[in-house]
């Protein structure tokens, strides 16, 4: 007893008393910190430095503040963008058949063009005293996603001027003399915008840019500037082949030190007009058979004024910085759009197809490995869905949280393209047939750009997702590497110290916590609901706690080896990612009134990302280096192992039977799947032969029990099953009167297109009927 009590005094007095603590712990751990502190480059510090901590930082801290996050508001739209929605938008989607557009002109038609450019559809952010529309995150999202539903290609074509480009820099960094000039060009259509930053030897690695500029003196108008001399090869730069100005970013040189900053001054954004001298516009893209404008650009020896830097000459240097600033919030929202929309079209069409399309005398949804897939859609869709809602909530409130928006780039694109593998695979011959009947092809093929561009998935999950969030999100990381960064090493230690002891205390209140909630199963944890979903808010508490205590014996052990284990980091982001994915489902869950039609939907995606939390801990615990410690962290958050299971078969299948009712839940999970009321359009085909179907199910019913009972042809459809049901008596006159027609919509909603050989043959796709 007394040597416990003089233990306890002896590590008292230690932590205690400042002089003592520093020097016999915060010291030789200050050493032992700027030793493996990981190495930072300036383009990873200006990353990492870039955008907001948000609900990220909660799920990070161990103990997140969940009434926090069902405070945060859920967007509405504004008079004028619900006008635009309304309007302008809907009467664009009906301009648009993607088919023709990508099979026969590979080009937005002229009418198109011109009707973007005259409604505004380029001048979403741009503000409205430089006649933009100046719309929200919340309505721009929704906007490319709904378009997206009709036509990638023109979303593309819209979203990149709404996105990381001329227009966001300008707004946000650039002169009054730039703004006053360029915005009102860009808002009216009179000047399309592209930004070149990729190019054939630099693209995750966007330090590596070999395109250079030189400041020196030269000719401009006839009169001798300072200005630069720029060279410069891009690639895969979208809008390039029709754009009036270009967005350049270049390694920038001052060997004279005109501007007295030094000679290397760093990578830089200039606006340069296509049509200046020099600037040469190459050859086009085709990416994925897609239609959208892409292509390459590139100059030799172009002189330009200094005052062409987006923000002038002071911000010569600080393009890289800039870029991370705007894409940060672009990531939010461009990209996860289209994957959401191509989530909501593969729901609403694949519910319609699998219950038009019969096998066995049967809608092909009732089969159970259809079902299967069909859940994963529903399921993952509302996940999608979900996603989208929250990171486009925190943009309106005026963050910009990088982590979560390459968590939102990340996971909804991949999660799309599980959804478009099954909605193919349901789909079969209905799915590959390319003409104007089909709705999913074209989406589906370019399901790779959006996994591929603004930071490429593998870049995105195994760099910057747990890279930034391990520093960014942690609540002392980031300030004790500042104070390890500190030239004065006294003040350094001394602002260290304080954070050591607040960082002991939080890993020490994780280890416990850990433990206690893998125990008690989490049932001591707190849930700001009861009900149906308070579960889940507790095993996420729980999983958060793990995440803490993880990330922390990580960053401990490996230090700056940590940077280059990206399979080990990538599956703590994995965890982090799944942990605000299940919060946006609860989130969205509240938000929506607790619909009672939505929780087979809200148990298949919360038990789908535990498991996948489970999965992540369990391949980064078999992996970790130190199998010591790999030990002890499994016994203590895992204490009686990894119990997360994949989503229930039952759940999978209300999903498929919710998808295939045409009332007001299926119409809430697919708003943005844009069909007209026309059994000749695209996606109006299928859904008025499922409205008509679904109205006639007891007609169908007593069809069968008829084939079965040999009083009609088993293998009779269309005008001939009706003829032979009214002359059976197992239908009257109006109703085979609206048997022919539901018929020939299920017919219409079967076919696939077919071409004369010849026309495709010569590249002309003229559908037979």
């Amino acid at each position: 007893m007394y040597v416990l009590l003089i233990l306890i005094a002896v590590i008292a007095i230690v932590l205690g008393v400042p002089d003592i603590r520093r020097s016999l712990i915060s010291r030789p751990a200050f050493a032992f910190f700027k030793r493996v502190l990981p190495p930072l480059s300036a383009t990873e510090r200006d990353a990492m430095e870039a955008g907001d901590v948000w609900w990220d930082g909660e799920l990070f801290s161990g103990k997140p503040d969940w009434n926090r996050l069902l405070r945060t508001t859920n967007p509405k739209f504004s008079a004028d963008e619900q006008a635009f929605i309304d309007n302008q938008l809907e009467t664009l989607l009906a301009m648009i058949d993607d088919f023709d557009i990508v099979m026969q002109q590979r080009d937005l038609p002229p009418e198109i063009w011109d009707y973007l450019k005259k409604e505004g559809f380029f001048a979403m952010i741009i503000g409205k005293e430089f006649g933009g529309l100046a719309f929200s995150a919340a309505a721009n999202s929704h906007i490319v996603g709904r378009i997206a539903t009709r036509s990638l290609s023109v979303a593309v074509s819209v979203m990149v001027p709404n996105s990381l480009g001329p227009g966001e820099l300008l707004t946000h960094y650039g002169t009054d003399e730039q703004k006053n000039y360029w915005l009102p060009r860009l808002a009216n259509g009179d000047a399309v915008p592209c930004f070149a930053l990729t190019g054939p030897e630099a693209g995750s690695d966007a330090g590596s840019i070999p395109d250079h500029g030189v400041i020196c003196k030269g000719e401009h108008e006839g009169n001798e500037v300072l200005g630069i001399k720029l060279n410069w090869d891009k690639r895969y730069i979208t809008l390039a082949p029709v754009a009036d100005v270009l967005g350049l970013a270049f390694k920038l040189d001052d060997p004279d030190e005109h501007l007295g900053r030094g000679k290397h001054l760093g990578i830089t954004c200039a606006l340069i007009p296509t049509s200046h001298p020099g600037v040469k516009t190459g050859d086009r893209h085709f990416p994925l058979a897609q239609a959208f404008m892409n292509g390459t650009t590139y100059g030799k020896d172009v002189f330009i004024p200094l005052d062409w830097i987006i923000g002038g000459q002071d911000y010569a240097g600080k393009g890289w910085r800039m870029l991370v600033e705007c894409l940060s919030a672009g990531r939010g929202i461009s990209l996860p759009a289209l994957a959401t929309a191509s989530g909501h079209v593969a729901q609403r069409m694949t519910g319609a197809y699998a219950y038009v399309r019969h096998q066995f005398g049967l809608p092909i949804g009732k089969f159970e490995g259809v079902q299967a897939a069909m859940g994963r859609i529903g399921g993952l869709n509302y996940s999608v869905e979900s996603m989208r809602r929250l990171t486009v909530a925190a943009l309106c409130e005026g963050q910009s949280p990088s982590v979560v928006t390459a968590m939102t780039k990340y996971h909804m694109t991949e999660m799309g393209r599980t959804i478009g593998n099954d909605a193919l695979d349901i789909h079969a011959g209905k799915g590959i047939q390319m003409g104007p009947r089909n709705y999913l092809a074209s989406n589906y093929m370019g399901v790779p750009i959006s996994i591929t561009v603004e930071g490429a998935n593998i870049l995105t999950r195994n760099l910057m997702i747990f890279g930034q969030g391990a520093t960014r999100c942690h609540p002392y990381v980031m300030k004790e590497m500042a104070a390890a960064g500190n030239p004065d090493e006294e003040a350094g230690l001394r602002e260290f110290d304080q954070l050591l002891i607040k960082h002991i205390g939080f890993a020490a209140g994780n280890t416990l916590s850990a433990f206690w909630h893998g125990l008690t199963g989490a049932r001591f944890a707190d849930s700001p609901v009861s009900g149906e979903t308070a579960r889940y808010y507790q095993h996420l508490s729980r999983m958060s706690r793990g995440l803490a205590l993880s990330a922390d014996v990580a960053m401990l052990t490996l230090g700056g080896d940590l940077k280059r284990k990206e399979m080990i980091s990538a599956r703590l982001g994995d965890v982090l990612s799944h942990l605000y994915i299940a919060s946006a489902v609860l989130k969205r869950f509240e938000d929506d009134g607790r619909q009672q039609a939505d929780l087979p939907f809200v148990r298949y995606s919360l038990e789908h990302h535990l498991h996948q939390i489970g999965v992540a801990f369990d391949g980064f615990l078999q992996n970790f280096p130190q199998r010591i410690m790999a030990g002890l962290l499994r016994v203590l958050i895992f204490p009686f192992g990894i119990h997360y299971k994949a989503p229930a078969d039952i759940h999978a299948q209300s999903i498929s039977d919710a998808m295939m009712i045409p009332d007001a839940t299926r119409d809430r999970h697919t708003f943005l799947c844009y069909w007209r009321d026309d059994e000749n359009d695209v996606t109006g085909h299928m859904e008025l032969a499922f409205q008509k179907m679904f109205k006639l199910q007891d007609v169908y019913k007593r069809l069968r029990k008829a084939q079965k009972k040999g009083q009609i042809g088993a293998d009779l459809n269309g005008d001939a099953l009706a003829d032979a049901a009214l002359q059976a008596e197992v239908i009257d006159q109006s109703t085979a009167a609206e048997l022919r027609h539901c018929e020939r919509l299920r017919m219409s909603a079967i076919a696939v297109d077919s071409f004369a050989s010849e026309d495709v043959k010569d590249g002309k796709f003229k559908a037979l009927d």
